[in-house]
């Protein structure tokens, strides 16, 4: 007998049976357990993602209660098979111990080598911290896990022993009523201050701070009340569009390969646009030419701009310049190499060739005008655009007829490239 026990002894992680063999015993017992009731516990509990019967987030409350029961009920069920383990074993003979330990000791290196890494449950965490205090810690090497990692179950185990319910700092949130309350105030009376709204709340029956108010106010994005009233960016902007006006040239090239530059002028607010005229050579006096021609016009029909937008092409020369600023229009250089500066231009290029040059062939320079003077016309009185809530540049002057008076027709425009529908009377 004292050979078998010094066998034990001098194994490379035995422990003495004299001292604290009935710990040892149980850690053994209680690791080898472990394994195949948590892995099965994590199979019967993992479902794929996608799974018809995997939990939603209204029963995962639910089924945290019943998990925390359930580890509570785990827990006490080991332990009192631990506590009739202790007994069994204070009751065996010496002999009967220790081969029992060598039996634990070999089970122990096979599932090393079968089981990479073991899971343990929270209850097989907390029974082996809570034990490993049993054993002196240069036999921890026994163990399925390192010494680390018992020490961390157990400063996790005092953190949650001394963690208690924290309630929350600071005020209570306001109602949700009350917010939506607060921003239908200020929505639907942009000059009024905070204290005005906290009054108006108070004649409510609704009792709020002026700093409840503003901060409210502030996290739905609304400024104090000098700055919540005036116009939207897009009020302004459309305001400021009625004297503006923007112009650039685009060039066709014909069948025979000649190159025609086509100089146009488009009005911001209506879109309406005028073409100016094109020509193989835009210099400098051509461009002057076609500017005094087009400044003619608007006298004429009495109408006036504020600015003009040109890029900085070297044919907008101060000549074409001043022909603007004799009827006070002032011209106004984009930026270099910033299209979307002009971008009403620039859109208006693109219109063009995606809806009409791009699918003709241009022979000549009457060919050419001819094209551009029937698209226009299109362009102006019939088109409906985007920007302008789908009505055309120059709205139609007649009321539309009734749906049931006469039946729709088509009239084809540039050889049928392009149609445009209307009722017949």
């Amino acid at each position: 007998m004292s050979q078998l026990k010094s066998c034990i002894c001098s194994g490379r992680s035995g422990i003495c049976s004299g001292c604290h063999w009935t710990a040892t015993i149980s850690l053994s017992r209680s690791s080898i357990d472990s394994i195949v009731p948590s892995s099965a516990q994590a199979t019967a509990t993992s479902w794929p993602e996608g799974s018809g019967n995997s939990p939603t987030r209204l029963e995962q409350p639910e089924r945290a209660r019943r998990g925390l029961s359930f580890v509570a009920l785990s827990f006490l069920f080991r332990l009192a098979r631990r506590v009739l383990d202790l007994i069994r074993v204070h009751r065996m003979d010496t002999a009967a111990k220790d081969a029992e330990i060598l039996v634990l000791r070999h089970q122990l290196t096979v599932l090393r080598r079968q089981v990479a890494c073991p899971r343990f449950t929270w209850s097989d965490r907390a029974l082996v911290a809570l034990l490993a205090g049993l054993v002196p810690r240069e036999h921890w090497r026994s163990f399925l896990v390192t010494p680390e990692t018992i020490l961390g179950w157990h400063r996790s185990l005092v953190r949650k022993r001394w963690t208690y319910p924290h309630r929350r700092q600071g005020r209570p949130t306001l109602p949700e009523e009350t917010v939506n309350l607060i921003l239908r105030l200020a929505r639907e009376n942009p000059r009024w201050g905070y204290l005005r709204i906290v009054g108006e709340l108070k004649k409510l029956g609704v009792t709020v701070s002026k700093t409840s108010v503003a901060t409210v106010l502030r996290r739905h994005g609304l400024p104090p009340a000098p700055r919540r009233e005036g116009p939207t960016w897009t009020q302004f902007l459309s305001a400021q569009a009625r004297g503006i006006v923007a112009t650039d040239f685009f060039h066709v090239d014909t069948a025979l390969f000649r190159r025609y530059y086509v100089l146009f002028v488009i009005e911001a607010q209506s879109r309406v646009v005028h073409v100016l005229g094109a020509t193989t050579n835009p210099n400098g006096p051509w461009i002057t030419q076609v500017a005094r021609d087009f400044a003619s016009d608007l006298e004429d029909a009495g109408r006036r701009f504020r600015f003009l937008i040109c890029d900085r092409d070297l044919e907008f020369t101060a000549s074409f310049d001043e022909v603007f600023a004799s009827i006070g229009v002032e011209t106004i250089r984009t930026p270099v190499r910033s299209p979307r500066a002009n971008a009403y231009a620039e859109r208006f290029v693109r219109t063009l060739r995606q809806e009409c040059l791009d699918h003709l062939l241009v022979v000549s320079r009457q060919h050419l005008e001819s094209v551009l003077d029937k698209y226009v016309q299109h362009y102006n009185q019939a088109r409906p655009h985007g920007g302008l809530h789908l009505e055309q540049p120059i709205p139609l002057s007649l009321p539309l007829p009734p749906i049931d008076d006469g039946t729709v027709t088509r009239r084809d425009i540039l050889g049928g490239i392009i149609h445009e529908y209307e009722r017949a009377a």
